[in-house]
């Protein structure tokens, strides 16, 4: 039985075939309408969500499965103090895989220790995001058709941002990749980012706190917002919420097929006046993450799709 707790659970060749069956998906979609008919996701959410819960629920409908959800803390067990080794054994005996979203770190793993089923990690506190992190390499496989020779900007909050770390972790593994970390200095990339994966596999990257020099460099820009749900102090969080905003004219000396990414909620740090940019890829991001979703619960589930 196989999990996804962290990216690295997954070999670079498995990525390629998850993006292979993902690509079949978006140009064959009713092969795989009936791919998980009679199979059943837990979607285990006690973290606020939008976008990883609807996509994992709709990824699962759309291959004829069903869903059960609980969609945050105070309207399940957890709320009685119900521990995340029994709420993994429980949910066990009703379903056939779990997506599970939590606030703390490590989280899933407890849940996968104890499930008795596969488990997807949605994202747990600070850690990693790893699905979204597929969503992000099917975008930029799409966009940029290969994922080495690349030079990636990150920018925002890369200290908290689990979805910036994961995807620093899955890009370590290709060739030729620089990294622009671009933040405030609150918010830098965690010291052990820099010690076991950039520093220990010797990758070039430059720490930055200037969003302007860099940009003409940029292949992929990475936006993430300040996120005020990991902040202990207001005042922290009202100081440094608008420390970088991407706007018109700050892509004025970017290249003309840069891919601009964020794994939303997008507060202020994109201006809306980019949306209809050709270079703004952030929605087309929402629907390749369904694709990814819809791939690895095949997957995982050991079903294949001739």
């Amino acid at each position: 039985m196989r999990n996804l707790i962290d990216i690295v659970d997954l070999s670079t060749g498995e990525i390629e075939e998850l993006i292979a069956v993902a690509c079949d998906i978006i140009a064959h979609p009713d092969k795989y309408s009936e791919a998980c008919h009679g199979k059943k996701l837990a979607t285990l959410f006690f973290e606020p969500s939008t976008r990883t819960r609807l996509s994992f629920e709709a990824a699962m409908y759309e291959l004829g499965g069903h869903v059960l959800s609980v969609s945050s803390s105070s309207s399940s067990s957890a709320a009685k103090g119900e521990s995340v080794a029994d709420t993994a054994k429980t949910v066990s005996c009703y379903a056939d895989i779990i997506a599970m979203r939590h606030p703390k770190e490590g989280a899933a793993l407890v849940a996968a220790n104890n499930a008795s089923i596969p488990v997807i990690n949605a994202g747990d506190g600070g850690h990693c995001h790893p699905t979204q992190t597929l969503a992000d390499l099917l975008t930029i496989h799409r966009e940029k058709g290969r994922f080495d020779n690349l030079t990636v900007g990150f920018c925002g909050d890369l200290k908290f941002g689990r979805t910036v770390h994961s995807l620093i972790n899955a890009l370590s593994r290709y060739e030729n990749i620089r990294f622009v970390l671009i933040s405030p200095e609150e918010l830098k990339v965690p010291s052990y980012i820099k010690r076991d994966v950039l520093k220990k596999q010797g990758f070039s990257y430059v720490q930055t706190t200037d969003f302007e020099k860099y940009m003409p460099e940029l292949d992929v820009l990475y936006m993430t917002r300040v996120q005020r749900e990991r902040f202990f102090n207001e005042e922290d969080y009202l100081r440094l919420k608008d420390s970088f905003i991407l706007t018109p004219a700050r892509l004025k000396r970017a290249k003309e097929d840069l891919s601009i990414l964020h794994p939303l909620p997008r507060v202020n740090e994109i201006s809306v006046a980019i949306d209809k940019d050709p270079r703004a890829c952030y929605f087309k991001q929402v629907k390749n993450g369904k694709y990814m979703r819809m791939a690895l619960i095949l997957k995982l589930l050991g079903i294949e799709v001739k």
